[in-house]
């Protein structure tokens, strides 16, 4: 006889949301889905339906799959040499890739337009960029509608109510505690603000609280609707995790490619950014990571590692060359905002490191 499971719990096994669940039951979408009460129940060996309604995507795809948010330290000006350094496809021993440190996950969606590998993760220490992921995979059509809502409100008052509507999209921001409840809800208001605000920062206090003033954008696109579904779709078989990047030592071996990109190591004192979240991510924490780039070398994994060059400014200053020295260091070319002063952008190198032929 066959047995009964509920919503969430079928939502579980599928990775998709329990309201998804209940609206493709209310669909007929799910063979001997009944109703009990106020709840649905749905067999257990029950198939989970394909979301005919998802854009689907293949590798060849002419619309490549890009970042659904801006992020401080994109790697877009690095990705020709990041692309050198993924595994050929004579590599056929490398069949996982790993982003412990996501964020806007620039290199991540360039490799799931252009390679195949057999299991993705990612995480991510910010819960807010982590939810954002998980909501996109589990309830994008959720999440469009109220990204719809905010948009067609902002771009419905003057410039003067544009400032006072998105600062009370902040507080919400800030006042709604991050919950299953509240997940696609605190999804739509991130990805609102990421938009709108100044220069795409996700910048919090020692409160924890969303502090970025809004930017000046003349018409910023708040709801990519095709980018979306098509991220969402990208993310079907994805591992997504919100916690440490240490966290990923459950999923690293030897047949592992992974990309360490950490919040850089301040060059001046007027670029120093590291509080994605309410923890800074001092010197101490770059000798952590260190560690953790030499255990999972000695698993026998694949890694390459980005971050600032101390020699752009300071040509004594050894930090990452002693730090690494085990490993291949290369230096490479981009333009970053290295100071508070108009002409504080300029072309600085960056540094790759990695074991494997940086």
């Amino acid at each position: 006889m066959t047995g009964y499971v509920s919503a969430k719990e079928a939502a579980k096994k599928w990775n998709i949301s329990q309201r998804r669940v209940s609206v493709l039951c209310g669909e007929r979408r799910i063979d001997g889905a009944v109703m009990v009460g106020n709840m649905w129940i749905i067999p257990s060996d029950a198939a989970k339906p394909v979301d005919k309604r998802t854009v689907r995507y293949g590798k060849k795809q002419d619309a490549a799959i890009k970042p659904f948010v801006k992020w401080v330290g994109g790697k877009s000006q690095l990705m020709d040499e990041l692309e050198k350094m993924l595994p050929t496809e004579s590599e056929t021993c490398v069949t996982k890739y790993c982003e412990p440190m996501v964020g806007g996950g620039a290199l991540f969606f360039n490799v799931l337009s252009k390679r195949d590998f057999e299991q993705y993760y990612i995480s991510d220490i910010n819960a807010e960029l982590i939810n954002a992921y998980s909501t996109i995979k589990s309830d994008v059509d959720g999440l469009i509608e109220k990204l719809k809502e905010l948009s067609a409100r902002f771009f419905a008052v003057d410039e003067s109510d544009k400032k006072l509507y998105y600062y009370s999209i902040r507080d919400k921001f800030n006042g709604t505690k991050l919950c299953e409840e509240t997940s696609t809800e605190k999804a739509a208001y991130f990805i609102f603000l990421n938009k709108t605000c100044f220069n795409g920062l996700y910048r919090v206090n020692r409160e924890g609280k969303f502090n970025v003033p809004m930017g000046a954008y003349k018409n910023p696109k708040i709801c990519d609707e095709e980018n979306l579904r098509i991220v969402s779709e990208a993310l079907h078989n994805v591992t997504i995790v919100c916690g440490d990047y240490s966290l990923a030592e459950r999923f690293i071996d030897k047949n592992t490619f992974v990309y360490l990109d950490p919040p850089y190591r301040p060059i001046s004192k007027t670029s120093d950014f590291t509080s994605y979240n309410s923890h800074s991510f001092d010197d101490g924490e770059q000798i952590r990571l260190a560690k953790f780039a030499d255990e999972i070398n000695a698993r026998g994994a694949k890694f390459v590692l980005s971050n600032s060059d101390p020699k752009s400014v300071n040509p004594d200053d050894a930090f990452f060359d002693e730090l690494y020295k085990a490993y291949e260091i290369k230096r490479v070319s981009a333009a970053r905002m290295i100071n508070s002063k108009p002409d504080g952008r300029g072309k600085i190198n960056e540094l790759l490191i990695g074991n494997r032929g940086v």
